[in-house]
């Protein structure tokens, strides 16, 4: 049974709830003082002998029959006729007097005589609030009062608040007289007990109270407030804000009831304070019902937590509208409702526990403090118990900490997933955006490479024009396809620089030869000013240094009708370690406005739209440099004036680096290669699927004397591969059956050493290090030129034959 009722998991929980409330309950006095050791005496016919009474580190409460006067507001001195001794503390309408039952309106008066030991500190009273005004006399002297008690509702004016009263020193016996009035509340009388004890004690005992009551307040008010912000400026989860409202709402109730700490700094009116404090325990109540029903809404009946809320509202309603001797009453039935609120939250929180719901467990540990705090209460406020602060206190602090644990747990759990889906759309974003750059590359590659063959077989020049108008759009559509893939790797942190060595001088030279045709077509001067004391190799990323560069150059030709774009390096200070280099590129363009500026450097923005159409491109490019540069902790800045120009300039600092050695020089031992067809009777084994690209390696292949075997995919290729014949490879990576790298891995596998060269659209740092792994000797990224794809062939062709 108990493995049916009970996952397993649940019985340390339960262990745990049942070890609080041993706890707990044991810091409650069933006596009425928790802190005394020696049984205290009780008043007897209106006397109280405490003379041997040990006052060291022990109070005492003044319990017992004291004497009793209804009906009468008595001043020390004035004669006791017509008392009674009854019960102390205890309200009125459980009194009787003369035999008749009595209200809870009118007034009365106390009186006790209390037989002291002298003591070397001085003696005080600890003093609690009374239904709903008193006075208090010592000796023939006012030592304190709560309100103002009178004959009448008019001309009583009632207060709550606990104090502290020191006595006078050297006193034997202690008069006390205590005029006390109710005509506000449903109840009348004292119902706490005055304690007794050193003056010094009871004072520190009353502020460490306060201090845990504004400790707690101030915790639930803060976590309140932050759950509110987490609702508001985050998820809105009506659970959150349900919680949050709760631990706004019930935070007055621990410095508003009880003990009054809140009191003892400002008091606003006795009527607006206990309106509040009956409102904030009727809200807070039916709040904690919407929460638990938002929390676990697949574990709650919706009318049960709506009927349960809807009490709750129907008590704050009437203590809104009714007087507080009217509302006040209301309180009995609400703790009697309480176990059920209490318990159904308890089966809630078990079935989500059950059923493995986010944050469950914690739930339902909360619930079951919450049920023992209410078990103290109860205990309290019948005066059965009366509970240490500090064990209301942790008791709060409990359960307001497992609650905490249940909203942070599945706000983590929630991020957890928002995290996890937001990485599988990075993912798939990734995965889209490198299908997507094949697929594009591949067709591309055939584009490019075609009218390369066409315009060396040298058109007649009404063919020369669209040849390099198809050229100059296949180039430009690779370099959208390049900066959005780049742009997409800078977002996801995929972004790798390398430090290698490089000329900074040769990589400007040769940007300047790339762009030279782009700036003669519209008749600009592109120049280049080196600054003569440069000498040095640096340590850089040669590609992403010729990306930023080679992106501000075709933004400053894009954007230039007529005149010049200057490009210059110039040596801002160089040492044997490191080189400052000031790069900048100058153009006459059409300048941009001072206010437009910054746009410029955001992803896909132009200072106009008329811009994208007239000039065309996706504006990622300046973006890109920008981001590249604040990669290395470079910042890129642009002066500009519209109609004059602009000049974009950066300033970075590179490690000096030793130059690298210099190829030893590769000469054919075997056959020396043709200059009009180098690979003359050279046999190439081509893997490719694509039918176009197959067409377009073959041609150039043709054209360079080379015989082609074409492989349509990786196991093709195995198959194929005949080390007496073929002398090269064309391995494609991405094939069906079998993909390259499979498919090389299998060739090395039976110790063939012939060069295996890769042909793929993605870009090499994405296979680099798959393809060494697999055996590859080189990779060539499509698209390709003719000329490219035949330096690889005849330079590994070289070194095949050296070795």
């Amino acid at each position: 049974m108990k493995g049916y009722f009970f996952p397993n998991r649940m019985t340390p929980i339960l262990r745990g709830l049942i070890g609080l409330l041993v706890i707990l309950l044991a810091g409650c006095s069933m006596s009425g003082s928790s802190t005394k050791n020696v049984p205290a005496p009780l008043a007897r016919q209106g006397l109280l002998d405490l003379r041997s009474y040990p006052f060291d580190h022990q109070f005492v409460d003044l319990d017992g029959n004291w004497k009793w006067h209804w009906q009468a507001l008595l001043n020390p001195g004035d004669p006791e006729t017509g008392f009674e001794y009854t019960s102390f503390p205890e309200i009125w309408n459980k009194k009787t007097w003369k035999g008749q039952p009595l209200s809870s309106f009118g007034y009365a008066t106390y009186t006790l005589t209390v037989l002291v030991p002298p003591t070397p500190l001085p003696l005080g009273l600890r003093l609690p609030d009374t239904y709903t005004s008193y006075r208090l006399f010592v000796n023939g002297i006012e030592l304190a009062h709560n309100g103002s008690p009178g004959v009448s509702k008019e001309t009583t004016t009632p207060f709550w608040a606990s104090q502290v009263k020191t006595l006078p020193q050297n006193l034997d016996t202690l008069h006390l007289v205590i005029q006390v009035a109710n005509f506000h509340h449903s109840k009348g009388g004292i119902y706490k007990s005055i304690r007794l004890g050193r003056a010094d004690l009871l004072l520190g005992k009353l502020n460490r109270e306060y201090a845990l009551n504004f400790i707690l307040t101030g915790c639930l008010f803060m976590g309140g407030l932050f759950f509110l912000g987490l609702f508001w400026f985050g998820r809105h989860e009506k659970s959150i804000l349900y919680f949050s409202l709760f631990c706004l709402l019930y935070s007055y109730r621990i410095v508003g009831s009880n003990a009054y700490a809140l009191h003892s700094l400002f008091y606003t009116g006795w009527s607006i304070t206990l309106h509040l404090e009956y409102l904030s325990l009727f809200l807070s109540i039916a709040v904690f019902a919407l929460y638990t029903g938002s929390l676990y809404p697949e574990d709650t009946n919706k009318s049960i937590i709506r009927g349960l809320a809807g009490i709750c509202f129907a008590f704050a309603i009437a203590t809104v509208l009714f007087p507080p001797s009217v509302f006040t009453r209301l309180i009995t039935p609400f703790l009697g409702l309480m176990p059920v609120y209490i318990g159904y939250a308890f089966y809630v929180y078990w079935l989500a526990t059950r059923r493995k719901r986010p944050g469950a467990s914690y739930a339902l540990m909360s619930t079951g403090v919450l049920l023992i705090i209410f078990v103290i209460i109860l205990l309290q406020y019948f005066q059965v118990a009366f509970p240490e602060n500090l064990v209301l206190f942790l008791g709060y602090l409990g359960f307001f900490f497992f609650q905490s644990l249940v909203l942070s747990f599945r706000f983590a759990n929630t991020l957890k997933q928002a995290k996890e889906q937001a990485e599988e759309g990075l993912r798939a974003k990734n995965e889209f955006l490198n299908t997507m750059s094949h697929e594009i590359r591949t067709p591309l590659n055939a584009v490019i490479g075609m009218t390369h063959l066409l315009i060396q077989d040298k058109p007649r020049d009404d063919q020369k024009q669209p040849l390099d108008v198809m050229l100059s759009s296949a180039r430009n559509l690779l370099h959208i396809v390049n900066d959005i893939l780049d742009f997409n790797r800078i977002e996801s942190n995929q972004f790798i620089l390398q430090v290698v060595p490089m000329d900074p001088a040769r990589i400007l030279q040769q940007i300047v030869s790339d762009f030279e045709p782009a700036a003669r077509e519209k008749s600009l001067q592109l120049s280049l000013s080196i600054d003569p004391a440069f000498r040095s190799t640096v340590g850089g990323d040669p590609a992403r240094f010729a990306q930023v560069v080679s992106n501000l150059v075709h933004n400053a030709i894009k954007f230039t009708e007529r005149g010049q774009v200057k490009m210059s390096l110039h040596v801002e200070s160089q040492t044997t370690q490191d080189c400052s280099l000031h790069i900048a590129v100058e153009d006459t363009g059409i300048g941009i406005p001072l206010e437009k500026q910054e746009m410029i450097f955001n992803r896909f923005t132009q200072v106009d739209s008329s811009m994208s159409r007239m000039y065309g491109g996706t504006g990622l490019g300046l973006t890109i440099s920008r981001r590249i540069l604040e990669l290395q902790h470079v910042d890129l800045y642009l002066q500009s004036e519209p109609g004059k120009g602009s000049r974009f300039y950066f300033t970075q600092v590179f490690p000096v680096m030793a130059p690298p050695p210099d190829k030893p020089e590769i000469k054919p031992v075997r056959k020396p290669l043709s200059k009009d067809k180098p690979l003359q009777d050279i046999c190439i084994l081509l893997v490719e699927d694509n039918a176009m690209n197959v067409l377009l390696a073959k041609s150039v292949l043709d054209r360079l004397g080379a015989s082609v075997e074409v492989a349509n995919n990786g196991r093709e290729a195995v198959d194929m591969l005949d080390s007496s014949r073929h002398r090269l490879i064309l391995m494609d990576l991405q094939m069906p059956v079998m993909d390259g790298y499979e498919a090389t891995r299998l060739i090395r596998q039976r110790k063939e050493t012939l060069p295996i060269i890769a042909l793929t659209a993605s870009l090499a740092q994405e296979v680099d290090e798959d393809a060494k792994q697999a055996g590859l000797n080189e990779i060539l990224v499509k698209p390709y030129n003719p000329g490219s794809l035949m330096q690889v062939i005849v330079r590994h062709l070289k070194l095949q034959d050296q070795d």
